[in-house]
């Protein structure tokens, strides 16, 4: 019997029916639409509906069903079952197995626009939890990496040229900077949405005087939602899930290009961990760096999720629409994607060896002190744009001479201007080209370890609020 049966006559057609079933993807809302039944069973209890006897039977029978199904050997049996039309369906046909005519009193004052709603809500609210959590752990795991390379120095790039030394751990914290506002951002988005939609009935509110603070409280909601209009349509929380979402499969994509860029022959800087490439069936010297290729190709699939979602919404009149059925497999998939995928790329990242000495020679050739020299001409008084211009000119002399500046003479360094001496050698080490950038958040090496030594207490501080989320 389908729940809206009542004032129809005719069969669906077969072929329809199971085309508009959803039970073959919200079946992993099980855990959420059980714990939003349970809510909704003890405000029913305490508006008198349900006896408090009532209110124990459901809640126990609910606890069983999910105890019955929520294991991965059981999932098919709740996606693949015979005529449930989707998750709310499934449950109440279970609690009906279970309990009788009992079950069938827990859709009273609830419309199945408001369960979807809150179940939604729910599951991305866990997501984002986890989510956030893969973050830190690969946070930490980029901390790791950048506490062991010490000072060791690579090679920063503008335009993939060749522009000024950095140490390791500094272009390592960089991503670490990246992903601790991805996490903020979850939180932000995860703010918001965290209010819940039961008592809101198909549109216009329950039917019944339901006090909606018992089921925000018990499900963990900042408080019930404000309009129910706008409660039962309202998607815009996994639109900007999923834009926070597909920021994290940006920051993702550039690293996975930097390590499929470090780890060529051309670069070198990068050995692959074994465990996370293949090879080639055609050229046996091959090792392919295929999770950062795949990690590199999954911001499109995330991406893709937000562009569906929002083409989903554009145009739709208030308030439920069934549209917003083909809201759900994209954020199922998009979620699937990034939490298996920040998964692997803490161990990835563990795995990774860096070849420091070749690292260092790529800093030690090409100019990449340039900078340095010139601001050297700057403490000797020289306005920059001329120190600019006479470094600009020495560099032009030394690749006429297939030499660095630091292979000059003091003579031939003062035809571009008196302003240099001896001094200016012990300016344009490879050292002392990293040091001169002392400032707050620089690649001095000074810096560096400050900002290190400050990250372990930063992690703790955001994992605090992920925690004070969840």
């Amino acid at each position: 019997m389908k729940m809206w049966s009542g004032r129809f006559r005719e069969p669906l057609d077969p072929a329809f029916e199971q085309w508009q079933r959803s039970i073959v993807f919200d079946w992993q809302l099980l855990p959420q639409e059980v714990a939003a039944s349970k809510a909704h069973a003890k405000t029913l209890s305490a508006a008198a509906i349900l006896t408090t006897p009532e209110l124990i039977r459901i809640c126990a029978a609910l606890d069983q069903v999910l105890k019955d199904f929520w294991t991965p050997e059981k999932h098919g049996d709740i996606r693949d079952h015979a005529t449930a039309e989707d998750i709310h369906h499934f449950v109440e046909l279970q609690l009906v197995a279970r309990i009788g005519d009992l079950g069938l009193k827990l859709h009273t004052g609830r419309s199945r626009n408001e369960q979807i709603a809150t179940d939604l809500r729910l599951y991305i609210r866990e997501c984002i939890t986890i989510v956030a959590g893969q973050l830190i752990k690969w946070s930490a795991a980029l901390a790791k990496k950048a506490h062991a390379a010490g000072d060791a120095v690579m090679p920063a790039y503008t335009h993939l040229q060749r522009a000024e030394p950095v140490l390791v751990a500094h272009w390592l914290q960089a991503y670490v900077e990246m992903l601790l506002r991805d996490v903020t951002r979850l939180l932000d988005c995860r703010t918001r949405m965290n209010f819940c939609p039961l008592g809101s009935g198909a549109v216009a509110g329950a039917t019944l005087r339901l006090d909606r603070t018992l089921a925000a409280d018990e499900l963990g909601f900042s408080g019930p939602t404000s309009n129910s209009m706008d409660a039962t349509s309202d998607r815009d929380f996994i639109l900007e899930y999923l834009h926070a979402l597909t920021i994290v499969g940006l920051h993702i994509s550039r690293f996975a290009e930097e390590i499929t860029l470090h780890a060529t022959a051309e670069f070198g800087f990068i050995d692959l961990p074994e465990a996370f490439s293949t090879g080639s069936s055609a050229m046996p010297q091959k090792k392919n760096p295929d999770l950062a290729e795949l990690a590199r190709a999954k911001v499109g699939r995330i991406s893709g999720a937000a562009h569906t979602i929002t083409l989903l919404l554009k145009g739709l009149p208030m308030a439920y629409n069934k549209d917003m059925q083909e809201t759900q497999e994209p954020v199922f998939a998009a979620s699937a994607a990034a939490i298996s995928l920040l998964s692997l790329l803490t161990r990835f990242t563990l795995a990774l060896e860096f070849k420091t000495e070749r690292m260092r020679a790529a800093c030690e050739t090409g100019f990449l002190n340039a900078m340095a020299a010139a601001t050297y001409l700057v403490h000797q008084g020289v306005p920059f744009r001329t120190a600019h211009e006479k470094i600009g000119h020495a560099v032009r002399y030394c690749l006429e001479k297939s030499c660095e500046l630091g292979d000059l003479s003091l003579g031939e360094l003062k035809q571009f201007g008196e302003e240099f001496q001896e001094d200016f050698f012990a300016c344009i080490t490879l050292q002392a080209t990293v040091d001169c950038h002392d400032v707050a958040g620089g690649t001095a090496t000074a810096r560096v370890h400050e900002a290190l030594a400050s990250l372990g207490p930063r992690l703790v501080e955001i994992t605090g609020l992920i925690d004070g989320h969840s």
